[in-house]
């Protein structure tokens, strides 16, 4: 389907798949259909706009919003009951206490001749909410076409695996189909299809080369990236708009965006600050920390061996791995500074973004820059659990794996400042590339 295929980027295999499962609208189709993969992977993109352009009837519910299973059966029964209404009005609210009331209401409303010979829909969103609420909710929703002998199919859409839903007591399987992470092409394509209409294809393409290469280390979430794109483009284009450069001109057009794509950086995720303040940032030239929200983290008290480990993370996050003997070794011997400094690292640490680290090079450094002599205690793990906890701290690995757990630090450099200065510490003779 050519139309299809423009709207749903990069996800050809996938759309592909699901129509095959789909089949004829009065077909009988795969009871249950359980889809997952990380957050902004398009899954709840690709089915809604399938079943949108396919005009297959269809009920989207969220699971966050349905925190209790009454209120999740109640608002599906009542939208099933909206599409049967050739009028487009609903009767009266319907009302549902059990899962045995839910099927046979829900038998009911299907006997109408808009849904009696063709396939309905049930989409789950948030479907990791259902393990929260009664045992008998999730094995209903899975044999629902069993339990009703109906033509229904319900999806699940999920960010974890199938494993962490399958019940004990055994329960129907579903189809399970994974949306992987876009690659960086993916990217480059999806974003590159949103450019302005008074720019050229190129032009914006170009742009988001650019913002790719400074942000794909650090952020591979397609909302949040098409979030950067539209704040940061005005600035990219300036030079344009004023006449200063052209189109072609890419070597000027970066040098007036990278210091902005740095402030940027700082804030990834984390939306201290709303899209006008952002542009206003832009426009002046101001330095970003001094708004209302950006502050917010530099008035963060931590315990005092937390404040040397958040130190020490962001060392590790933003100095190769081979400059530690250099810094924390008192007697390392002669290294001549012109084995550090090669061609292809030029670029600042700080642009690229922070790198991850293992447990063990952590504490090393944290050893090496605390006065007192500290000992790998509980006390301490549970401090690196809490900078986790408040995202000072990204964890990346998993202890399953042989070289254990691996971490980022996502605080910027003026954090780290305000951190070192309550407790007296240089940090700036620590930092190999420093701003």
């Amino acid at each position: 389907m050519p139309h299809l295929e423009n709207v749903v980027l990069c996800r050809e295999s996938q759309v592909s798949i699901l129509q095959s499962l789909f089949g004829e609208r009065h077909h009988f189709s795969f009871p249950s259909i359980f889809i997952y993969g990380h957050t902004a992977s398009g899954k709840t993109y690709v089915t809604q706009t399938l079943l949108k352009t396919l005009e297959l009837p269809h009920v989207y519910m969220n699971c966050v919003e349905c925190f209790t299973s009454r209120l999740l059966l109640e608002q599906i029964l009542n939208k099933l009951n909206h599409l049967r209404s050739s009028e487009g009005r609903c009767s009266t609210h319907i009302t549902c206490e059990t899962f045995n009331d839910f099927v046979r209401l829900f038998k009911q409303i299907t006997k109408a001749e808009s849904l009696k010979d063709q396939t309905v829909y049930i989409v789950l969103d948030k479907a990791e909410y259902l393990r929260d609420m009664e045992a008998n909710l999730l094995p209903g929703f899975l044999r629902l076409q069993e339990l009703t002998d109906r033509n229904v199919t319900v999806l699940f859409l999920s960010e974890i695996v199938w494993e962490k839903f399958r019940p004990n007591t055994g329960c129907f399987e579903p189809f399970v189909l994974y949306f992987p992470d876009y690659s960086i092409g993916n990217l480059q394509k999806i974003l590159s299809h949103d450019h302005p209409p008074e720019y050229s294809a190129d032009f914006y393409a170009a742009y988001i080369n650019i913002l790719l290469g400074v942000f794909y280390t650090v952020c591979r979430d397609l909302k949040e990236l098409r979030h950067l794109a539209v704040l940061n483009f005005p600035k990219y284009c300036e030079p344009v708009v004023k006449g200063e450069a052209n189109e072609r001109d890419t070597r000027k057009l970066w040098r007036n965006i990278e210091p902005h794509l740095k402030r940027a950086m700082q804030t990834v995720y984390l939306r201290e600050i709303s899209s006008s303040q952002w542009e206003k940032v832009q426009k002046d030239d101001t330095d970003p920390t001094q708004l209302k929200g950006l502050s917010a983290y530099t008035h963060v008290e931590l315990p005092y061996y937390s404040k040397f480990i958040l130190i020490a993370a962001y060392l590790a996050s933003y100095n190769p791995a081979r400059t530690d003997k250099r810094f924390f070794l008192k007697h390392h011997g002669k290294i001549k500074k012109t084995n550090f400094l090669k061609k292809h690292e030029k670029t600042s640490n700080h642009l690229l973004g922070p790198k991850p680290f293992p447990l063990d090079r952590l504490l090393a450094i944290l050893y090496s820059i605390v006065d007192s002599r500290v000992a790998p205690t509980a006390n301490i793990f549970s401090q690196i659990a809490s900078l986790v906890t408040l995202q000072l701290l990204t964890l990346v690995g998993h202890d399953d794996q042989l070289d254990g757990p691996k971490y980022k630090c996502t605080v910027s450099l003026d954090f780290i400042r305000a951190i070192a200065r309550t407790v007296n510490f240089d940090i700036i003779k620590y930092l190999y590339d420093f701003l």
